[in-house]
């Protein structure tokens, strides 16, 4: 271990956290020395090291919850590259339950089941994901908690959660793009459309036939819009540049997204050339009269509407930020969408009232709607707020939150005085997104914030060269930041989202007649089954249908026979009523399992392709005499 590295590790061992690991900030992890704040200045005095202990013992005793006690939020993780969608409990941190969404899970049986690969379509074939941006769909600005949804950078996918069962219920794969990343929900007057990015600038058409001469080729990439009651494209919007991060505003009209790639280049210089790249503000309303005037096109394979909204549309406006901006996140009071530099030290924050004016041509410059650009420091990612008027800013570079005020940075703008910086917090490492308490809506109240941080190094037990990501809890409840909470994850968790308890709203058991297993049923009743009775076996050719019943700790069907080279669809209903007796069923050597909880109807298929017997089993364990819950198939040879 390096000096360096033994004197940070003796001083996580020995500090309070929230104490700075910096030796020039000495024993404070408020903003510190007034030399780092720059021109900003500081908001806050130096705290002593017996306050900060106090204050950190008052936030930490906040986020005990006692045996049989219920967390005040859920929160939902991204679940990077697992392609899953994590339920935490905030404030304790506990990890509830993991929702599969772009990945294949054994537990649940996701991408093995029937019902499952109807939901994930042709998309089914891939075996991995890379899952960023959860969200909750609202209604008049509030999470109203019906749906969850959620992106696939890596293989260019929307997929939706039911929040009543906390499971993937429909998915889309986005035509003509590559590389879904930024998406967030229309606010108001509820969810219509899901907003989400393409990242990636492809030649269109993209089918190797202009390979030869790329640069005569006709290259860009597309905003677009997911109808989140059917989750089919509505429409897509070819931009300049290529997008990045996209939020929406509080009135339905406006959505904005950062690009920064305003050179279109492929490599990393060419990408960093310019001094300022843009934010591009989607007009929606003007979209949908250009759509109902079949003022679009379609594209070979697709009979999505595509509308240009390059440079000079009368959909979209460009407004120049500095440099290569990252995270776009609106203000919880709605009054500003905010672009954060990363390679610059500021953050733009543009007036959205002002938009109105933007379209109407009726300013000189598409930068009159800045109303403030201050500076926060190095590596600007991602904002969110308390609904007090501050907002809280990730420092990549700088390992920081900085906690600033958003109408006292305005006022600087204009030449006051003032100094907007109230503090600015240690977090340990290089911090992505960060999200406070219900900050996506109008109820932001300010009470907690969690910064991702994308490295941890030192600060939990090593793991070997991959090491686990870092996930702190903060307490914004006071005048300062308390930073509570070290939680290791794995995977890159990109982003979260918290809501109260009790917008949230899950059941117990499974509704009989959910639309969920419609399908299946409708199988069933093809073959004259009666799921909530029947025990039979179904021969159709070489298509064999095993439908049974289960109530802990037994299966209606105990063995079944089969042929060699069948293919097998076991058809299982859990008539259990008692919430928790989940059952599962395991074919073993088969590569088959499934979760059946209460009242749920599961299927799977597989071909019996060995002679022999084989066992199944449950594998969620429910009763006394779970292990005694097993049966046979026998598979009759060829």
């Amino acid at each position: 271990m390096s000096n360096e590295d033994q004197s940070k590790h003796s001083s996580a061992e020995t500090e309070p956290r929230g104490i700075s690991r910096r030796n020039f900030l000495g024993a404070t992890a408020v903003t510190g020395a007034t030399a780092l704040a720059g021109a900003a200045g500081l908001g806050s005095a130096v705290m002593t090291r017996e306050s900060w202990a106090a204050a950190v013992k008052e936030s930490s005793q906040k986020i005990h919850v006692n045996p049989g006690e219920l967390d005040e939020y859920y929160g939902f993780w991204s679940g990077g590259h697992q392609g899953e969608v994590r339920v935490m409990g905030v404030p304790s941190m506990r990890e509830l339950m993991r929702i599969p969404v772009f990945n294949i899970d054994s537990a649940t049986g996701w991408g093995l089941t029937n019902e499952s690969k109807r939901i994930m379509g042709d998309s089914a074939k891939y075996l991995n994901g890379d899952c960023h941006h959860p969200h909750i769909s609202m209604t008049d600005g509030r999470y109203d908690g019906k749906y969850l949804f959620i992106n696939d950078k890596a293989n260019s996918r929307v997929a939706r959660i039911r929040l009543d069962i906390m499971k993937c219920d429909k998915m889309v794969t986005i035509p003509n793009v590559q590389a879904i990343h930024g998406l967030r929900l229309q606010k108001v007057p509820r969810t219509k459309y899901v907003f989400c990015n393409a990242e990636f600038i492809i030649p269109h058409p993209n089918d190797g036939s202009n390979i030869a001469n790329l640069d005569a080729a006709e290259q860009y990439t597309m905003f677009n819009a997911v109808d989140g009651d059917t989750m089919e494209v509505a429409f897509q919007v070819i931009v300049d540049g290529n997008l990045d991060n996209v939020d929406a505003d509080y009135t339905g009209k406006y959505a904005a997204a950062t690009c920064y790639n305003a050179e279109k280049a492929t490599d990393l210089g060419g990408m960093m050339r310019l001094e300022r790249d843009w934010v591009v503000v989607f007009n929606i309303p003007r979209i949908e009269a250009a759509i109902q005037a079949k003022k679009f096109k379609t594209l070979p394979g697709s009979n999505v509407p595509v509308l240009d909204g390059r440079e000079g549309s009368e959909l979209t406006r460009y407004i120049p930020v500095p440099k290569n901006p990252h995270g776009l996140n609106t203000s919880s009071d709605g009054k500003y969408f905010i672009a954060n530099g990363k390679l610059s030290p500021t953050v733009s924050m543009i007036e959205i009232a002002r938009l109105d004016d933007l379209f109407a041509d009726k300013l000189k410059e598409p930068r009159d709607v800045i109303a403030a650009e201050p500076e926060l420091g190095l590596g600007p990612l991602h904002t969110t707020f308390d609904g007090r008027g501050n907002a809280y800013t990730t420092l990549f570079i700088d390992s920081q939150v900085v906690k600033w005020n958003m109408e006292e940075a305005v006022r600087a703008y204009k030449g006051e005085k003032v100094n907007y910086i109230k503090q600015k917090l240690d977090v340990q490492y290089q911090p992505g997104h960060n999200h406070a308490s219900l900050t996506e809506s109008r109820d932001a109240d300010g009470k907690w914030l969690v910064a991702l941080c994308k490295f941890s190094k030192d600060r939990f037990l090593p793991t070997g060269p991959l090491h686990a990501e870092n996930d702190q809890l903060i307490d914004i409840s006071g005048d300062e930041m308390v930073l509570v909470h070290d939680g290791p994850t794995y995977a890159e968790p990109h982003d979260c989202i918290l809501a109260k308890r009790d917008q949230i709203r899950p059941r117990k058991i499974w509704d009989r007649q959910d639309p969920y297993f419609a399908e299946t049923r409708a199988m069933a009743e093809k073959d004259g089954v009666n799921l909530d009775t029947d025990n039979k076996v179904i021969r159709d050719g070489n298509k064999v249908r095993v439908y049974m019943t289960s109530v802990a700790p037994t299966y209606g069907i105990t063995e079944f026979k089969v042929k060699q080279g069948d293919e097998v669809t076991v058809v299982i209903t859990n008539l259990d009523l008692v919430e928790d007796v989940s059952h599962g069923f395991c074919m073993v050597n088969h590569g088959v399992s499934m979760e059946i909880s209460p009242q749920q109807t599961s299927s799977i298929s597989f071909v019996a392709d060995k002679a022999g017997v084989h066992w199944y089993y449950c594998n969620w364990f429910c009763h006394a005499l779970h292990m005694e819950m097993v049966g046979r198939m026998i598979v009759e040879p060829a």
